[in-house]
């Protein structure tokens, strides 16, 4: 087992292709290569989505609890494998046994633990929950593909 470390912002940019609006991870809390990720995002109300989920009701997105945890597993898979700075990308391929159980609301931090359940060099599977304060928010199974950047 690896021991644990953190990433700023800096390290996450250099490991993620992507940026603001989409960028979904903020800080990452702990990383045990080739095992597991605690990533965190800070959710706020100028986030752009909720100026129509819902007016007087803002709620984050289901499907962009799903990609947090995406982008907290694709910097899982990029650090364990050692490709950060290579341009490989991380696709989704599948997302299963996806669960919402309580709404996130601005104003929190949301909790994003990954962990592989399938290690492979090219294609990997996942399990994720997001929490807030302790209270699962989200949680599902999926599978990544490490692949080149297209031409």
């Amino acid at each position: 087992m690896s021991e644990a470390r953190s990433l700023d912002i800096a390290a996450i940019l250099k490991a993620l292709p992507h940026r603001y609006p989409l960028l979904l991870v903020d800080r990452v809390a702990s990383l045990e290569l080739g095992e597991r990720i605690h990533a965190i995002k800070a959710v706020s109300f100028n986030e752009q989505f909720f100026q129509g989920h819902f007016p007087g009701r803002p709620i984050m997105p289901g499907v962009l609890q799903v990609e947090a945890l995406a982008q907290a597993a694709a910097i899982l898979g990029i650090e364990s494998f050692e490709l950060s700075g290579t341009g490989k990308l991380v696709y989704f391929m599948g997302i299963e046994r996806a669960k919402f159980r309580a709404p996130v609301e601005p104003g929190c931090l949301l909790d994003l633990k990954v962990e592989f359940t399938q290690k492979r060099s090219r294609v990997s599977k996942f399990t994720g929950a997001a929490s807030v304060e302790g209270k699962v928010t989200c949680e599902c199974e999926f599978t990544a593909m490490i692949a080149d950047p297209p031409n």
